[in-house]
């Protein structure tokens, strides 16, 4: 299958099993899937938010990609939540905080939040390990004990954060079937 001309596209080999006569042999399917610039992606995953949402997302990202320039992006569109995680490493498991978002709100996530010093009660959540804070505004992030969580949970990861050069964006799932990213209409 050849791509169509003028577009951006990539053959990926498609592998899969066929039995013949007791003996195993692959078969290779090639196909031609779009390819999208991460940027572009995570854009249309935004987008899907109401004005006022997709607003706090943006300024929230902007934010935390300037305190954090190192940390790598990986972005999860997931039936519950858009999660885009700020980790140390390409592994969800180094991710040190998150914005989470819904159609109910947007949070700061902090992936091991239970041991966190939270001396100002900001921290939500009784799990085991996360614990997130609600976000009504970029600003929130200013706050002096929201600094120092997100300081806290940089000092305590246990892959820390590179010295130098930027970090990648990484689209990490995508799910079919996602919860409403709007409130419905009263």
């Amino acid at each position: 299958m050849s791509a169509p001309s003028g577009s951006a596209y990539s053959l990926i080999a498609i592998h899969s099993a066929q039995l013949l006569k007791s003996t195993m042999k692959t078969k290779t399917t090639r196909i031609a899937v779009p390819i999208v610039a991460p940027e572009k992606q995570l854009a249309s995953f935004i987008d899907k938010f109401d004005s006022k949402h997709a607003g706090l997302i943006r300024s929230v990202r902007k934010t935390l990609r300037k305190r954090l320039p190192t940390a790598n992006e990986l972005v999860y569109d997931n039936y519950n939540f858009f999660v885009i995680g700020y980790c140390s490493t390409e592994r969800p498991s180094d991710c040190i905080v998150s914005i989470a978002a819904s159609a109910s709100g947007v949070g700061l996530s902090f992936y091991y939040g239970a041991s966190l010093p939270d001396p100002h009660g900001l921290l939500l959540g009784n799990g085991s390990q996360n614990r997130f804070i609600r976000l009504e505004s970029a600003a929130t992030l200013a706050n002096l004990g929201v600094e120092h969580l997100i300081a806290a949970a940089v000092a305590q990861a246990e892959r820390p954060l590179p010295a130098s050069a930027r970090g990648k964006l990484i689209i990490r799932s995508i799910s079919k079937k996602q919860k409403p990213r709007r409130k419905a209409s009263d």
